[in-house]
């Protein structure tokens, strides 16, 4: 396949950036969008330019560093999938794509297709450790939890933290991560001490990063690569409201 490729080239954090052309042929329909990536930027290294910087890691739709907008969309035209795990058969050969970062004011571009994305991981550590000892395997089993529970909680804790529920949003609310993370502990036993404070905590830390508010679009759950229902929103807005009325933020 031939393509052209339109992509968002920025220095660092404090340079303005714009869209580069390129054009890129002998593309196979079975690399993936990040194997392209690379056939690109081999060819950009022999002309002696700067490669495009990208984020990547496991390439197996697990870390989630590979975020980036594809055409528009947040990792691309395949629903369920991470930007590592679309190939090249979603496109036909002659197509224009435009490839550029998540947007959002919480994910400053630190240079071409790579975001900042340390606002989650403060998010997370705010919600603190889980303090109940749940022993070694056995004690922990012996802990009854329904199953209906330990399946939500599970379906809550398959959140790879890549963002594109927040770049996808219009509001860029990181409301569908943050009910997540919070989701996975308070569906559990071991999760209910603290639970009051860790939803009051996570938010608090939420809004002190500079994400919008949720207005009910649900663009984060069609852009999820996971699937992460917008369910767990109003479990953490029942969790939150509940905790606003006997705690504090700490």
């Amino acid at each position: 396949m031939k393509l052209t490729l339109h992509i968002w080239r920025q220095k660092d954090i404090n340079t303005k950036g714009n869209f580069v052309k390129y054009n890129i042929d002998n593309v196979s329909e079975d690399m993936s969008f990040l194997e392209m990536l690379d056939e690109l930027n081999e060819d950009l290294i022999k002309k002696g330019e700067q490669p495009v910087a990208f984020d990547h890691d496991c390439r197996e739709g697990i870390c989630g560093s590979c975020s980036m907008t594809i055409n528009g969309k947040p990792h691309g035209p395949e629903k369920m999938t991470t930007t590592c795990q679309l190939h090249m058969r979603k496109f036909k050969d002659g197509d224009t794509i435009y490839i550029e970062p998540f947007r959002a004011k919480a994910f400053p571009v630190i240079k071409d297709l790579i975001v900042d994305r340390s606002a989650f991981d403060r998010i997370q550590m705010a919600g603190g450790f889980i303090s109940i000892n749940t022993g070694a395997a056995p004690d922990a089993n012996s802990i009854p939890v329904p199953k209906k529970n330990a399946d939500k909680a599970f379906d809550a804790a398959a959140c790879i933290g890549c963002g594109a529920c927040v770049a996808a949003c219009p509001n860029g609310a990181a409301m569908l991560f943050t009910s997540a993370k919070i989701s996975q502990f308070a569906l559990l036993p071991q999760g209910q001490a603290e639970r009051k404070q860790r939803a009051l905590n996570m938010v608090a830390q939420m809004d002190k990063e500079g994400f919008g508010a949720c207005t009910n679009h649900y663009e984060c759950e069609a852009a999820c690569p996971k699937g992460i229902s917008i369910e767990f929103i109003a479990l953490m807005n029942r969790d939150y409201l509940k905790a606003s009325l006997f705690s504090k933020v700490k």
